[in-house]
């Protein structure tokens, strides 16, 4: 596929304001897409090069665009920055100087239309970018760039530079591809189940809808859990009190203490390093990069992420790839998981190393970092408690019952281990059993219970009441906070003037429609700290019209692009005639009573992990079962 074609569907899919259209859009794209450039598609439409994964940034700041702009159209930098400033998007200036170019040199047009660049070569190229290190690197990310945006059509030059910034704003999710991908090459949507067990595999849509188009839906449903390969994580359920958990999980279940730390998935393959003798000479190689490692620790360049052995991976819950950042973490899986390969899920949280002590939520968000990774690890030492193994020695063990992974997952970790420990995991029968577990843990300072069935196979992507989280419900409060989702923001009045932002239009996740969904406004409770963090936001993620995946009857002063999370608690859900979260045929949705920000969550969870509309039906009538 030509990447100008590509570009003429950018720009469609960016003016529509609506989800089905966008999957009509899609199916259409896809329909006239090559089986061997569809992954590739499906990355550029997410503004990426690679799954979101694959820690591949092309790492262009908006100087360095400005200059590539400027040598591609031949217009001073200053002029560029300027024209920028006007228009508010990096690729609306870079196209404007694109289409006054073609129209003076129109021996350029003709160059341009005589041999357009393919899917495959601007993806190439924008590879090419984001693997330069060294010396030299800012010059050859600029000139490669240049080069580029010269042989592109002003539509295409446009997005092109979108994608190097982040600000390429076409708001497609994972359910929507899928639903297209079906609908493309089947007719319908019938397809979208199985091609989303393989998506919740793998995290990889250009893998799924590469195999699909090239093999077929036999082979989408051969799938397979892949080490490197994050698997989209299972979900717990809530519910409102001790007796309703024992009604639902049976009078024999497990509990594990629920921290409040980042959800992390550990890859370990040993393979990856080539063939040793044993495991135990090539962690003892592996773990002397650690020396040099020490010696340079300045973690995000070329170099350090050289010396990080490439066995291990660590992902985030929100599928982020976070190896870099947690060079403890990989000491403690060489030196204390006894496996050949497996993908482990666990909670890291920090701790203080003098007092043993686990940090809150917020000390913890200290270690997601790309630079000074190795003398924070110093300050702030993480313990990830493992509380599930998906995969051990070339085998899916995710369709074993709990029981079993537990016990795999035994075998492979010792008690006495300091840094990858297990979870603790207690086998309970009654509610009593329950309120005295979660009261020791609370006292603790930890969140709660999460409660377990000793049958249940791990769901990857799903959530159900085989997973029970058990939180503290506070008087006048709802039981367990509510995760939502910015949708858009209002200008500040008074002193807020100096923010930017003076309230928030907060949503909650619909997955049934793959969209988002209105909730309550939030304006209160911030400091000025947090009002300033949410302008730093609302300015890279503001849109000039509503999301296509956006449903609100509620006009903000600015739309933003939903992306970040919020952790919020209120002291009530109620039925609202101006909400949409939940509407009913009688156009009445659920709203939050009186919400105040707990703290923010977009570096630990996607939007598309926010609280569910079938979360917040629960949740409303479990206010009635606990009065």
């Amino acid at each position: 596929m030509k990447f100008r074609t590509l570009g003429q569907y950018y720009e469609k899919l960016e003016a529509t304001p609506k989800r089905l259209e966008l999957i009509d859009i899609l199916s259409q794209l896809f329909k006239e897409s090559d089986a061997q450039e569809i992954g590739k598609i499906c990355y550029l439409l997410q503004g990426r090069v690679a799954p979101f994964f694959e820690p591949i940034e092309i790492g262009m700041a908006e100087s360095m665009i400005a200059q590539s702009v400027s040598r591609a159209f031949g217009e001073d930098k200053a002029e560029v920055l300027k024209l920028y400033r006007k228009l508010g998007n990096f690729g609306l200036a870079a196209q404007s100087l694109a289409d006054r170019l073609q129209t003076t040199d129109h021996s350029r047009k003709k160059a341009v239309d005589s041999s357009p660049l393919t899917v495959s070569e601007v993806c190439s190229k924008l590879l090419e970018i984001a693997n330069f290190s060294g010396e030299g690197t800012v010059e050859k990310k600029v000139g490669t760039l240049s080069e580029l945006l010269k042989k592109l059509d002003p539509v295409s030059v446009k997005h092109v530079v979108n994608i190097p910034l982040g600000t390429l704003r076409l708001g497609i999710g994972g359910p929507t591809v899928l639903d297209s991908l079906s609908l493309a090459k089947h007719g319908d949507k019938t397809l979208r189940p199985i091609l989303e067990d393989a998506y919740n595999k793998t995290s990889d849509l250009g893998l799924v809808a590469q195999t699909f188009f090239k093999h077929g839906i036999d082979a989408v449903k051969k799938t397979k859990l892949i080490v490197g390969k994050p698997v989209r994580p299972a979900l717990a359920e809530r519910l409102p009190s001790a007796e309703e958990a024992v009604k639902r999980l049976g009078h024999k279940f497990a509990a594990e203490p629920k921290f409040d730390g980042f959800r992390v998935q550990i890859h370990l393959d040993h393979s990856r390093k080539g063939t040793y003798q044993s495991m135990e000479e090539q962690d003892a190689e592996e773990l002397s990069l650690f020396e040099e490692y020490k010696k340079n620790p300045s973690a995000g360049s070329g170099q350090a992420k050289e010396k990080i052995p490439q066995s291990v991976m660590i992902f985030s819950r929100n599928l982020e790839n976070m190896t870099h950042a947690f060079p403890d973490l990989i000491e403690g899986v060489l030196k204390e998981v006894k496996a050949k390969s497996a993908i482990i899920e666990g909670e890291a949280i920090a701790y203080n190393p003098v007092t043993s002590e686990f940090l809150p939520f917020q000390e913890t968000t200290k270690r997601r970092r790309k630079y000074g990774v190795a003398e924070k690890a110093k300050e702030l030492p993480l313990v990830m408690f493992a509380f599930d193994i998906l995969y051990l020695d070339g085998e899916d063990v995710t369709q074993k019952p709990y029981q079993q992974r537990r016990k795999l997952l035994e075998k492979i970790l010792n008690k006495e281990n300091a840094t990858v420990r297990l979870a603790e995991v207690r086998v309970l029968k009654n509610p009593s059993e329950i309120i005295k577990f979660f009261e020791e843990e609370i006292s603790e300072g930890l969140e709660g219970l999460m409660l377990k069935k000793l049958d249940s196979p791990y769901i990857a992507g799903g959530r159900g009441f085989h997973w029970v989280k058990f939180k503290r419900s506070h008087a006048g409060q709802l039981a367990d906070t509510v995760d939502c989702v910015i949708l858009g923001v209002y200008t500040g009045k008074g002193k807020r003037t100096e923010f930017g932002v003076g309230g928030l239009l907060v949503g909650v996740y619909d997955d049934k429609k793959d969209e988002f969904v209105s909730i309550t406004r939030l304006g209160t409770g911030l400091t000025d700290d947090e009002f300033r963090r949410v302008n730093e936001i609302y300015k890279k993620l503001k849109v000039d019209h509503k999301p296509a995946r956006v449903n609100s009857d509620i006009v903000p002063s600015f739309w933003v692009e939903p992306k970040v999370v919020l952790e919020i608690v209120a002291d009530e859900i109620t039925r609202s005639p101006i909400h949409t979260a939940g509407r009913d045929k009688d156009g009445s949705g659920y709203a939050l009573r009186f919400p105040r920000l707990v703290k923010f969550r977009e570096t630990d969870k996607r939007a598309e992990d926010a609280t569910t509309v079938s979360e917040i039906q629960k949740m409303y009538k479990q206010q009635f079962i606990r009065k």
